[in-house]
């Protein structure tokens, strides 16, 4: 395993870690067995990094990740988020009072005295504006319930705003063959000021796996069931944004990637990995079977300069026009 620095922090992690939205529920059915073994499994190959949040299964993803970490916690490091428990748009959901609650909930289901990373968890642009989330961070910090802050961002335009916060120390964006937007503006800046990205829908929610059919179907509490269009919330969330149908096509135009990397999943995790600008990568799983062959990713063959360049062609051409809301 390769450890990179998240931003100017001293957090050394995992550069393939994982995020544990799908052991927490709305990614079909779960078996909490197949997690923890799954956990243990990342953990035993050098994952030191694992993100999830207050929501994921109404904190019960924050739960499995006590059990995997016990006795482990000084070695092992988790970023949760908070405020989707609430009413995103409600200033009260970012006081002292609602943030200190949500922080310390989250310390008791992870039965830990600190949170390595605390992200505010896709906030509308407002409320960034209104800047009291960040006082509330700071004194949070200050009285040692939290070691960093960042944000999990939708839009480019969120995390450069983010980027004027002083002690914003991560950013956490959609980034993958099918996003790759970040690139233009937001990854230079961040690597100017030093400030650590964590890699979120690496995978599209599985269109680059190259396993989906058009036909293909989902459990009825599937956000790629329920959220394929948006409905539920952020449309970037599934699929990045692109029309489930249209995303198979994009994804039969890039099996090519797979040749002498294994298969896709291992490819697209590592095309993320070629850009300096990423702390980590974080793709969910269920099984020990999908943490293994995300680790993978990590020693598959490079990209050339020329494959490099093609993927971003096809990105500017093909895939960018059919990205759907706001990114």
């Amino acid at each position: 395993m390769n450890y990179r620095q998240i931003g100017n922090t001293d957090l050394k992690v995992s550069e393939l870690s994982f995020g544990t939205w799908a052991i927490g529920g709305a990614w079909g059915r779960t078996n909490d067995l197949e997690a923890l073994k799954a956990l243990d499994h990342a953990i035993g190959k050098g994952v030191n990094f694992f993100d999830t949040a207050d929501v994921y299964g109404d904190g019960h993803s924050e739960e499995l990740l006590a059990k995997a970490t016990k006795g482990k916690q000084s070695e092992i490091h988790i970023a949760t988020k908070f405020c989707r428990a609430g009413d995103v748009h409600d200033p009260k959901t970012y006081s002292m009072e609602s943030v200190t609650k949500y922080c310390e909930d989250s310390l008791r289901r992870l039965n830990r005295d600190q949170l390595d990373l605390f992200q505010i968890h896709c906030p509308p642009m407002e409320i960034l504006k209104n800047g009291q989330v960040f006082e509330v961070l700071d004194r949070l910090k200050e009285q040692g319930k939290i070691r960093y802050y960042g944000v999990s961002v939708e839009t480019v335009e969120e995390g450069l705003f983010c980027l004027e916060q002083p002690n914003v120390s991560a950013l956490q964006v959609i980034f993958n063959l099918f996003r790759q937007k970040p690139l233009e503006a937001l990854f230079p800046q961040v690597k100017e000021q030093g400030v650590g990205i964590l890699a979120r829908v690496p995978l599209a929610s599985g269109l680059l796996t190259g396993k989906f059919k058009t036909n293909s179907q989902f459990e009825i509490d599937d956000h790629r069931n329920f959220n394929r269009d948006g409905e539920a919330f952020n449309i970037g969330e599934t699929f990045a944004g692109v029309e489930f149908a249209k995303g198979i096509e994009l994804s039969d135009k890039l099996t090519w990637i797979a040749e002498n990397r294994g298969n896709m999943t291992r490819a697209a995790l590592k095309w993320i990995l070629e850009h300096d600008a990423i702390s980590c990568v974080i793709p969910g799983f269920k099984s020990v079977a999908q943490v293994e062959d995300n680790l993978q990713a990590v020693n598959v063959e490079s990209f050339t300069e020329k494959e490099m360049t093609k993927l971003a062609e096809f990105y500017k051409d093909e895939v960018q026009p059919e990205i759907r809301g706001a990114y």
